[in-house]
């Protein structure tokens, strides 16, 4: 029947959201236990969305078979539908008498105990950490054997990964129209892509990727993609606009590289590899420039461009929406390349232990465990993310027994000078700074005293006030001809001579 099947729909919905409700209404404390609740939750509502199309269909009736169901129901004899539904039923039952009967009930609801199977267990790599860091040493390797790509390693390459210009971290736009940097790009896209479909399995990631593209879209059609302006003359001004490491740094736009100054720059046009690299963007403009008559040839150099760009514009939209992830991808690679092996070893250890762990472990347990590993610190170090104090030779390298306090952030102390510089450019400093009244907080860095930083502010609101004129002030003098000038000019021209 299908009015039958409309309710059984009905009540399975309510089922869903039942155990949607279960599951969001605890939160847990460890980051595999809340992935695997979110991918939990966000299979639900697919067979939400599964069983809500099935049911919209019943509902518009294209054949008409629901209304003719009530039209027989409403006219006919009212047990004549249910005296051949129960013969059904009893004839199923008479063919299989020892088929057990399925409680519905307990199909959605949360499933707890230590035998219970983590769906995020095969998602993740042990770099990854359950979608704590990146692993992109395939990537990275895919990279190295490019052709003329720098020789990076691993830690600096995940602070460059994103960064497209030559003078970071990328190739040069002619070496960028190859296979293997597309292929390239697509690995490390495709990658990103599914690390965050696998870290934000609730939100909808194909209306995210669908407005980038139309970004991309837009911004190619003004021929605003940087690095892959169209003609000649709007990629020089794009070199111009480069951030250059210092004032007197060179950009040479063949070479795609920058040069300490003005001399060293001059020095290198007679090389080989500079007039090489103007001949190869000597042939690019000529490309990006051509006739009708070279209408094809033209219109496929730049739908490869195209392509390579929507790539490298997708690959900056994915870190930058996960750009914690990628800070704390470096942190982490960082810390480990600094500890021995015997480290490395116990912190693998610690993390199987934890992936070892029963799902929803009851309070009492943990409780126990709390009681059993009292953690040992009489030196009151700072806790890693396992929980355990650092080692003392880390502490002592990054320097966190010194002591940096700020009267501006509010007298709080920084332990450690990478911690206490990080903290000018952190927005609780630039506020306060604003607070005060002062505005241009890029001249206020390693100033922590609000005395001093109040002191340096009126002495630039004092030079500021003496360069300033004002021309309500200006004595005008006015010459026998009718020329108006100031009163200075007016007294230079007489001694002059000259009115």
């Amino acid at each position: 029947m299908l009015l039958e099947e409309q309710r059984y729909i009905h009540e399975d919905l309510e089922r869903l959201e039942q155990g949607i409700a279960d599951r969001m209404g605890d939160e847990p404390k460890q980051i595999r236990d809340r992935l695997n609740r979110d991918h939990e939750v966000s299979q639900l509502l697919d067979q939400i969305q599964k069983q809500s199309s099935i049911l919209l269909a019943l509902y518009e009736d294209k054949a008409g078979a629901r209304s003719k169901e009530i039209l027989d129901i409403s006219t006919g004899d009212p047990f004549r539908e249910f005296t051949n539904q129960y013969n059904k039923i009893k004839e199923h039952h008479g063919s299989y008498p020892s088929e057990q009967a399925e409680n519905s009930e307990q199909w959605y609801k949360p499933r707890k105990g230590p035998d219970q199977p983590y769906i995020v267990e095969s998602m993740f790599s042990g770099e990854e950490a359950y979608g704590r860091f990146f692993d992109l040493h395939t990537c990275h390797e895919a990279y190295l054997n490019l052709p003329n790509a720098k020789r990076l390693a691993y830690l600096q390459y995940l602070e460059v990964f994103d960064d497209f210009q030559p003078g970071k971290g990328g190739i040069k736009r002619a070496d960028k129209l190859t296979d293997d940097y597309f292929r390239y790009l697509g690995g490390l896209a495709s990658y990103l892509e599914s690390f965050m479909r696998r870290t934000r399995p609730l939100e909808n990631l194909d209306k995210v990727y669908e407005g980038w593209d139309k970004e991309f879209e837009t911004a190619w059609e003004k021929d605003e993609v940087p690095g892959w302006q169209k003609e000649a003359s709007a990629a020089k001004k794009n070199a111009t606009s480069r951030n250059l490491s210092t004032a007197d740094a060179v950009w040479c736009e063949a070479c795609e590289k920058e040069f300490k100054n003005e001399n060293v720059y001059k020095g290198h046009l007679n090389g080989r590899k500079h007039i090489k690299a103007a001949e190869i963007l000597a042939k690019w403009e000529e490309t990006a420039s051509v006739g009708d008559s070279h209408a094809p040839v033209a219109l496929a150099h730049r739908l490869r461009e195209r392509a390579v760009a929507e790539r490298e514009f997708r690959v900056k939209k994915l870190t930058s929406a996960m750009s914690t992830e990628k800070d704390d991808t470096r942190v982490n690679v960082e810390r480990r390349q600094g500890m021995t092996e015997r480290e490395r070893a116990q912190e693998l250890e610690n993390f199987y232990n934890m992936s070892n762990t029963p799902q929803n472990q009851a309070p009492e347990e943990e409780d126990d465990n709390d009681d059993d590993d009292k953690i040992y610190n009489p030196l009151k170090l700072p806790l890693a993310w396992d929980g355990k104090p650092i080692p003392f030779w880390l502490y002592r390298l990054h320097g966190l027994g010194q002591e940096f306090p700020c009267e501006i952030c509010g007298n709080f102390v920084y332990r450690g000078r990478r911690a206490f510089d990080k903290h000018f450019n952190e927005t609780n400093h630039i506020t306060n700074l604003k607070r005060l009244g002062i505005t241009n907080t890029y001249l206020f860095r390693d100033i922590t005293s609000i005395a001093e930083a109040m002191k340096l502010w009126e002495k630039i609101q004092r030079e500021e006030k003496k360069h300033h004129v004002d021309d309500g002030s200006v004595v005008q003098m006015e010459d026998a001809e009718g020329n108006v000038m100031p009163e200075k000019v007016y007294l230079d021209l007489q001694k002059q001579g000259l009115l």
